[in-house]
């Protein structure tokens, strides 16, 4: 999460004990899968990656939540995964500030829950 070599924004579905895709009703999973596209839309608006990878591991975090992440052809893990890739280059106070906020107005224009962005923004 804290690191600043990728944009990364989490959709986390706002109900405890969810594990799995699987654990969620239909309207519910179609209304994750539209806030998805419009999470993977502002991140192809705003940076213009080659690639998003998108994705619901929860190996180490249980609770359901999807991964959006911008791809570039010249970011340090391409085309690899980038998970274990190599050591996190954390944000400073400001670039946090300056991501956090443009994703925040981004997806402000969205059906997109942003109430709790900042814990989701903020270093881990």
């Amino acid at each position: 999460l804290n690191d600043s070599r990728y944009p990364w924004i989490i959709l986390v579905p706002q109900q405890p004990n969810l594990c799995e895709l699987i654990d969620l009703e239909r309207p519910q999973q179609l209304q994750l899968l539209d806030e998805s596209n419009q999470v993977q839309q502002v991140l192809l608006e705003l940076y213009h990656p080659e690639k998003l990878n998108v994705g619901a591991l929860g190996n180490l975090v249980p609770q359901l939540h999807l991964h959006h992440i911008a791809r570039f052809t010249d970011d340090p893990a391409w085309p690899a995964p980038v998970w274990g890739h190599s050591p996190a280059t954390p944000y400073d106070d400001d670039q946090l500030e300056r991501r956090s906020r443009e994703l925040i107005e981004a997806l402000s224009i969205t059906k997109v829950s942003t109430n709790e962005a900042v814990c989701l923004l903020t270093p881990h």
